[in-house]
């Protein structure tokens, strides 16, 4: 997927597992993890959502960081 500003991809809110405040967004071939506290939004995502995020790298894999939905 093209990336929407420099340092920030685009993909597609694959799960979200609201009674443990987590989600997956899937971009480029992966998945990435992020807290419900990256995204403002958290409570009005839905899977199949389209977002933007900084992709990171936390010590279980790739994360996602500042979540907004398009």
């Amino acid at each position: 997927m093209p990336t929407s500003a420099p340092g920030r991809l685009r993909g597609v809110v694959r799960r979200i597992i609201r009674d443990k405040h987590f989600a997956f967004v899937s971009a480029q071939g992966s998945d990435y993890f992020f807290h419900e506290s990256a995204c403002d939004e958290f409570d009005a995502l839905t899977e199949g959502d389209a977002v933007t995020f900084v992709p990171t790298t936390g010590a279980k894999g790739p994360r996602a960081e500042a979540v907004r939905r398009e």
